[in-house]
């Protein structure tokens, strides 16, 4: 079986009975040592002792005054943020129930840097055993923005890490963490260029054709089935659409905060003007082959999924809006 996604730090992790991910401190230590937590040459007492516990013993309580005592003050939010996502980890069983608790409670507000690589890991874990190149790099969608790239007549999507932009958004990774490097160069994934995915994987450097009616569409669609699947424990059949005519609109799900506003207008019978049509990337039609999980108002019609980018031509899925967005009666976790 191939290996993918290394940097993630999957390989840091348990696993328990039903599959999910058990925090490890292997795994938390790999924060601790991250840049922004070692202490500077020039660090107080108080920081140097606070990350010398932490690494004897990574799931060590720590108080609030000992983070108070940091005297800088970047340090200090550093520890509250890296802190409140331990606690997180530490008080569900597994990073998968982690992950639906933060989406489902307003009391957890987390940087996004840390979320995206919960999904991250917990991709690796739905898509252990996928051989499918064209999958896993439609899943780096889920946790890495993308940039719309000029190309032809094709839809195009590269890493906005990578291929950069007017502000590029930072992304967590192991990699990152133990100053790792990506190449500069783009390369468009095909059928030609498939097999370096699995030494590249890492370096999220291909470009993903996303065309409609192309292998890239369906690619994401199965990542997205996955996704649910390994999360929610509901099956679901996702296809790919190239339009939307003449469709009723009983439920749908915006997979990023543009493609929710532009439902919302369809929702309420609004025409949407062409310059708005132009930023809707891909739809797709999702069907529940048990129809009795689902609510009454929607019965047996479909759901349907829409992604769009924004004005200036960057994409942020929102995997936590398949999980709390769907017309399931009782969303209950998997693992």
């Amino acid at each position: 079986m191939k290996d993918f996604w290394i940097a993630c730090g999957h390989h840091l992790l348990d696993r328990d009975a039903n599959g999910g991910l058990v925090v490890t401190d292997e795994f938390l230590k790999a924060y601790f040592v991250r840049p922004e937590l070692m202490p500077p040459d020039d660090a107080c007492a108080a920081e140097r002792r606070l990350h010398q516990a932490l690494l004897a013993d990574p799931r060590r309580a720590v108080t609030a005054e000992e983070v108070a005592a940091i005297a800088d003050a970047d340090a200090r939010e550093n520890w509250q943020f890296v802190l409140e996502f331990r606690a997180l980890l530490l008080r569900e069983p597994t990073l998968e129930a982690a992950y639906l608790a933060s989406v489902r409670s307003h009391s957890v507000h987390l940087p996004p840097l840390f979320v995206n690589h919960l999904v991250h890991v917990i991709l690796r874990n739905a898509l252990d055993g996928c051989e499918d190149p064209f999958v896993l790099r439609a899943a780096e969608l889920f946790f890495r923005p993308q940039r719309i790239v000029p190309h032809e007549h094709s839809l195009l999507l590269g890493d906005e890490e990578v291929i950069g932009g007017p502000s590029p958004t930072p992304v967590l990774s192991l990699m990152s963490m133990l100053g790792g490097t990506t190449s500069a160069g783009v390369d468009i994934l095909s059928e030609e260029t498939a097999d370096s995915y699995w030494w590249r994987s890492d370096l999220f450097d291909f470009a993903f054709d996303l065309t409609a009616g192309g292998r890239g569409a369906a690619a994401l669609a199965e990542a997205i089935r996955r996704w649910i699947s390994h999360l929610l424990g509901v099956d679901v059949a996702i296809a790919p659409l190239t339009a939307l005519r003449n469709a009723r609109l009983t439920w749908y799900v915006g997979l990023d905060a543009d493609a929710t506003r532009i439902g919302d207008r369809l929702w309420h019978g609004e025409t949407l003007d062409e310059t708005v049509v132009n930023r809707v990337l891909s739809l797709f039609q999702l069907t529940f082959p048990d129809a009795g999980l689902v609510v009454d108002a929607v019965a047996r019609e479909p759901v349907y999924l829409i992604l769009a980018m924004t004005a200036d031509q960057l994409v942020r899925l929102k995997p936590q809006n398949l999980l709390t967005g769907l017309p399931i009666k009782h969303l209950e976790a998997a693992t």
